[in-house]
């Protein structure tokens, strides 16, 4: 299982890229491995909005089951990533990576500090 050693993680199994004040999400490939073929992202979300860290910004259905996307930090979404509703595959073929779902402008450093290295990351999902 692929765990970037740059990124942070959350226990709802997202990842989050963290530069500065900003944060890019997205899920991790543990998740994807649980979820299956991906057929559709949804982001409730768009530029402006406020999200709330722990509360939903979005589902992803999969072949299997339909999955709530939980933003990790409090702040203002910055960008989306558009191409998710045109080709939810992409989530599967790279979710590192093209299949990031939003930036969000973090307005709480302190949540910053409660997200999961890599090393805890790894601890969780092997005892799920």
């Amino acid at each position: 299982m692929n765990i970037p050693p740059e990124l942070k993680y959350t226990k709802d199994h997202e990842w989050a890229k963290v530069e500065a004040a900003e944060v890019t999400v997205g899920i991790t490939g543990f998740a994807v491995e649980q979820l299956g073929d991906i057929t559709l992202v949804n982001l409730d979300v768009k530029v402006g909005d406020v999200v709330t860290a722990g509360k939903t910004f979005g589902t992803i259905e999969s072949v299997k089951t339909l999955s709530d996307l939980y933003a990790p930090v409090t702040g203002k979404v910055v960008r989306v990533n558009a191409d998710l509703a045109q080709k939810p595959e992409l989530v599967n073929e790279d979710c590192y990576g093209k299949a990031w779902m939003v930036t969000i402008e973090s307005t709480n450093a302190s949540e910053l500090g409660a997200l999961l290295e890599p090393a805890a990351y790894k601890a969780h999902v092997d005892a799920q």
